[in-house]
């Protein structure tokens, strides 16, 4: 039976997570639950799956859940913040560690983790586009797996041959990134500015979380899969590409050199991915339903506009300059969403604060951690000057 911790237990990765595992109850046994804040939905999560260990990221939640477990007899201990995560991560008996804790706020624990020579589930893409190859260097060290769990990501690895992460597979040209469009896809360009934080969370295909809804709208979603993807799967500058595909049926596509072009089809639930990395290399049922072929219809695919997603293009560049560029590109993007979903910020405002931002911060090499965590806490320390300063970007 495999131990699994679930960073972010609370979100939708770390639900649909779990509603996988309670479907093989003699397969997989829950060790660690961490949450940031939900205290309430992690106490049922614990009444349900008995994990040794439970995570909140504030004290006085901890307290209220720790005397929670108390007066039902629950033998759960609780730990607090990010020493809380890391213990979760390592914790005896766990041999998977599902990462979906949104952000930056997840890097230590899916180092600790890949140091640790678990099977870590990525599903926070922040981690790797922050950390970049000390991540996948830290996966090589400590003798684990790196599995990705973004549909996309997962899609891709599907299509590919075994190999170790970070190396490209023999004969891949390109790989094609599908994106939905998000909710404005068809929207005009001089009316985004004007929309509203519960209108970008409106996901027309996925249930996501309200921070990964609205990159989902913007397109940063895909420019930080641009990111995760070169280096998940060793491939330069312009053998990532994106294109728009609204059904969200075929969930990315390899293309090799002899001309065959492999994708992964499936309905857009999280789980076929979760299950699929849960079980590698096996296949579990997921509670997914098959997709009926003959009731599909056609599948669209077009180019993004990249006047109305100008995040993508900020990606892209970010990917090409690397170093910290990336990680001040998610510093500046997670300020800027905040900003946005707190009303203090227009829709189309979070480009140009992120444009600023890397405008005034260039790229520095990489060589250890501490680069990373300077570079996103002064592209944070920028933004939010950015914001404060206005400019007529307030909501």
């Amino acid at each position: 039976m495999n131990g699994v911790a679930i960073l972010g237990s609370t979100g939708s990765i770390g639900r649909s997570t779990l509603d996988v595992i309670a479907r093989h109850p003699g397969r997989f046994r829950v060790v660690a639950l961490a949450a940031r804040t939900r205290h309430e939905l992690l106490l049922e999560q614990c009444r349900t799956f008995r994990p040794a260990l439970a995570v909140l990221g504030d004290a006085a939640d901890a307290d209220l859940l720790a005397a929670a477990l108390r007066a039902e007899g629950l033998a759960t201990e609780v730990a607090v913040g990010e020493r809380g995560l890391i213990a979760a991560a390592t914790a005896p008996g766990v041999e998977v560690v599902m990462a979906a804790i949104v952000g930056a706020a997840g890097l230590g624990s899916t180092l600790a983790a890949a140091r640790a020579g678990r099977r870590v589930l990525l599903a926070n893409k922040e981690a790797l586009v922050m950390s970049g190859r000390l991540l996948l260097e830290a996966v090589a060290a400590g003798g684990g797996q790196l599995l990705p769990i973004d549909s996309e990501h997962n899609a891709i690895f599907q299509c590919l041959p075994p190999g170790p992460p970070g190396v490209r597979a023999p004969g891949v040209r390109r790989v094609w990134l599908t994106a939905s469009g998000g909710p404005f896809l068809r929207v005009p360009l001089a009316s985004l500015g004007a929309v509203t934080p519960d209108e970008a969370c409106a996901h027309p295909r996925w249930r996501m979380g309200r921070k990964i809804s609205v990159d989902s709208a913007t397109l940063m979603n895909k420019g930080l899969e641009l990111i995760e993807a070169q280096l998940l799967f060793g491939l330069p500058p312009g053998a990532v590409e994106v294109v728009v595909h609204p059904e969200s049926i075929v969930h990315s596509l390899v293309e090799y050199v002899d001309g065959s072009t492999l994708a992964q089809l499936g309905h857009p639930d999280m789980r076929t991915p979760i299950a699929h990395a849960l079980a590698w290399p096996d296949r579990i049922e997921s509670g997914v339903q098959s997709l009926d072929m003959l009731r599909l219809g056609s599948l669209g695919f077009e180019a993004p506009d990249r006047r109305q997603f100008p995040c993508l293009g900020l990606a892209e560049a970010a990917a090409r300059s690397g170093g910290t560029a990336p990680a001040a590109l998610n510093a500046a993007n997670e300020v800027a969403v905040a900003a946005f979903l707190e009303g203090r910020l227009n829709f189309t405002a979070i480009a140009e604060v992120i444009e600023r931002v890397l405008e005034c911060q260039p790229a520095k090499p990489v060589g250890a951690l501490e680069d990373v965590l300077a570079a996103d806490a002064d592209a944070r320390r920028a933004a939010a000057g950015c914001i404060e300063a206005g400019g007529g970007w307030r909501a």
